[in-house]
């Protein structure tokens, strides 16, 4: 029994590639690449059998396969009798082999004929397919998927007999039980089915992540005085994704869920499990685990109850090849596949890669604990190293042709061919010849350093300097650029830089602007020039915002703060004026001066009324009812007359627009007369005087 992994890009799928051994004593291995071929090995001779290419191979590629029992043939019906050439045909036929796509389609390949057998599709599954279990005797099929359904398919109609759901998550593993009468299945959690009326058994607690492997490790139970019903005190073996212990499970006769008995623990995700079943309870179960890592882990262990700590391997095995030279270190080859041979004493290992492996039967020892097998691939096929290799040719380059250098667009070098050899030979300074002096080298360079000026040197170099150090992320070439003071020198390179670098540039000057307050101030010379120069360029393009928010933001916040700093600049010059003021007025000695008169007018309580109203004409003209409010208002602070006369009336009168002069006889009348009148009379008076104003 044999279960392998398959290929997938979700991470909690198995690792490995589907891939396991025929049931007539290993002698093909099935291999499903990543590329979608099915490739059928003899392990005799270690010779490729049978390739099969689906016609899906690239959007259905295969996720698992099984083969067909060994008991499995095709069934005859009664009324029809075989002939002998037939009989004889179908006694030496190898059997199905089924593959399970990830489209959730199951094909049925024959190994004789070489061919498609045929399809599962209808009513199947509609998602990838993560298992395929044949029956050792009804010729069914059960496979899982991802759609958390179990199907069970007549092999012959090609129909769908029974379809239920397995799990609420996806289903990825399924086993059937020695007698073919339960079927185990599995996501995270373990479920025990009953094939006959599809009730769930038994549970069991499962790993944390999707089990990628089950399988029944003994046929009979270890107490066999107990009558045996087929399933109950039988153990089973499961391993999980991205887990490195493989739990052993026993199936008990109380209906609780029970956790694991014993574990065996291993370096690395197991990617391939084989195994020898336990017939009697004497006769120990032997375990073979390839790991993720290339290693081979061996177990051999009695069942017999429960074990606390995990078990170790009894022997491991590995690959390497052997090191070419003292300093040269071996490099291991990846174990694919391991499985026991009908004798159990022996086991065959594939190793290599998975388009040409190599497959090898290796006897068991079991006094070493450890097996290094050294074997060399270097003679298997691989791609020979001339095909790699590719001729380089130096290119002939015209003396016409121009290269681009990186830098303004359209500015360009001519390129200068090589002189011949022969030239080079002779150019060399002879011993005795007469050697040219340095000012005559000078002179022929024709250097002429006078007829540019220093500005005009810089301003041709900048545009060039700050769009290579815009490219290029310099920060020490912006910085020779960007901190130059000049105002002129500044407007020409802006003029002169490409429209390309703009942006760019804007960008750099937004960082900058965020720095220090000294660089601060250059980048806003830089930054107003730009602006000013490349507007129409920048209107044009549809992004400008996105590009440029971060500087719009920026400029609006330190606007924002302008006004506030402005009056704040305000006052505090107008409070450092005053202070200093004071504080000159405080350092002049003022000399001590004494009034030699003084006047004081004296306050004259009884004028005359004439007086009073020539004074008073002209503001009695324009506010006629003021004097009648103040009269009520300081009559308002008598006690008893609050009490009788409301208050609020001395504000109506006061808003009244009164149009007639009102004599001030009367008002100094009642001033005076305010005290000394009793209440009643002033009641009344006050009353009079409202009415007619009123009138009037």
């Amino acid at each position: 029994m044999a279960a392998g992994g398959g290929g997938s890009g979700d991470p909690l799928a198995p690792a490995g590639v589907p891939c396991a051994f025929s049931p007539h004593s290993q002698a093909y291995f099935a291999l499903a690449s990543t590329d979608g071929h099915l490739r059928v090995w003899e392990t005799a001779s270690n010779r490729l059998h049978q390739e099969y290419v689906p016609s899906a191979h690239l959007s259905g590629t295969c996720t698992c396969l099984a083969w067909a029992p060994a008991r499995l043939q095709a069934k005859e019906s009664p009324q029809r009798k075989k002939r002998k050439s037939e009989a004889v045909g179908m006694s030496n036929q190898t059997d199905l082999l089924a593959l399970g796509t990830a489209v959730g389609s199951i094909l049925l390949y024959s190994t004789v004929k070489g061919e498609l057998h045929s399809k599962l599709i209808s009513g199947g599954h509609d998602n990838r397919v993560n298992c395929i279990q044949w029956h050792q005797d009804s010729g069914c099929l059960y496979s899982c998927s991802d759609d958390k359904h179990i199907v069970e398919w007549n092999v012959q109609t090609c129909k769908v007999k029974c379809k239920w759901k397995g799990d609420n998550s996806s289903v990825s593993s399924l086993c059937i039980s020695p007698d073919g009468k339960m079927l185990l299945s599995a996501g995270r959690t373990i479920k025990l089915w009953v094939l006959e009326t599809k009730e769930v058994y038994r549970h069991f607690t499962g790993h944390a992540t999707p089990v990628s492997s089950l399988m029944f490790t003994t046929i009979r139970p270890p107490n066999e005085s107990q009558p045996f019903d087929g399933i109950t005190g039988l153990y089973f073996l499961s391993g999980a994704v991205h887990d490195r212990l493989l739990n052993v499970w026993q199936v008990r006769s109380e209906n609780k869920e029970k956790s694991a008995v014993m574990s065996f623990t291993v370096t690395d995700e197991p990617v391939y499990i084989d195994l020898t079943l336990s017939e009697n309870k004497e006769e120990p179960v032997k375990l073979a685990v390839v790991c993720r890592d290339g290693q081979v882990h061996l177990f051999e262990h009695i069942l017999n109850g429960y074990c606390k700590k995990p078990l170790t391997s009894n022997c491991t095995i590995q690959i390497a090849t052997p090191g070419k030279g003292k300093k040269s270190t071996p490099k291991p080859i990846p174990i694919l596949a391991a499985g026991f041979c009908s004798d159990k004493m022996s086991l065959l290992l594939v190793y290599g890669s998975w388009f040409q492996p190599t497959i090898e039967r290796v006897a068991l020892n079991s006094r070493e604990p450890h097996m290094c097998l050294v074997r060399d691939i270097s003679n298997c096929w691989a791609p020979k190293v001339e095909t790699a290799i590719t001729k380089v040719r130096t290119p002939v380059i015209n003396s016409e042709a121009k290269v681009l250098v990186p830098g303004i667009p359209g500015h360009h070098a001519a390129i200068k061919p090589a002189p011949p050899q022969t030239e080079q030979v002779e150019s060399k300074r002879k011993s005795g010849g007469n050697e040219v002096s340095i000012e005559e080298r000078l002179g022929a360079m024709d250097i002429d350093t006078h007829k540019k000026g220093k500005d005009d040197l810089q301003t041709n170099s900048f545009p060039v300097l700050l769009t290579q150090g815009l490219e290029s992320n310099d920060f020490e070439m912006l910085n020779k650029v960007l901190q130059t003071r000049n105002l002129n020198l500044i407007k020409k390179t802006v003029l002169r830089m490409p429209l390309h670098t703009v942006i760019p540039l804007l960008q750099e000057l937004t960082k900058r602007l965020q720095g220090h307050p000294n660089s601060a101030v250059l980048m806003v010379q830089w930054l107003k020039c730009v602006l000013t120069v490349h507007a129409s360029y920048l209107s044009t393009l549809p992004d400008l915002v996105p590009q440029l928010g971060t500087l719009y933001q920026l400029m609006e916040s330190r606007v924002k703060t302008f006004q506030k700093l402005s009056h704040l600049h305000g006052k505090l010059i107008l409070l450092i004026t005053q202070v200093t003021a004071s504080e000159k007025t405080k350092e002049t000695t003022s000399p001590g001066q004494q009034a030699k008169l003084v006047y004081e007018e004296e306050s004259s309580e009884e004028e005359s009324d004439d007086e009073i109203a020539d004074k008073d004409s002209d503001v009695s003209d324009s506010f006629p009812g003021i004097y009648i409010g103040l009269c009520i208002l300081i009559l308002c602070k008598n006690e008893a007359f609050t009490n009788a006369f409301p208050v609020g009336i001395s504000t109506r009168i006061i808003g009244m627009k009164m149009r007639r002069r009102v004599k001030v006889k009367k008002m100094r009348m009642m001033l005076k007369m305010k005290m000394r009148m009793p209440k009643e009379k002033m009641k009344k008076m006050v009353r009079t005087e409202i009415e007619q104003v009123k009138k009037n």
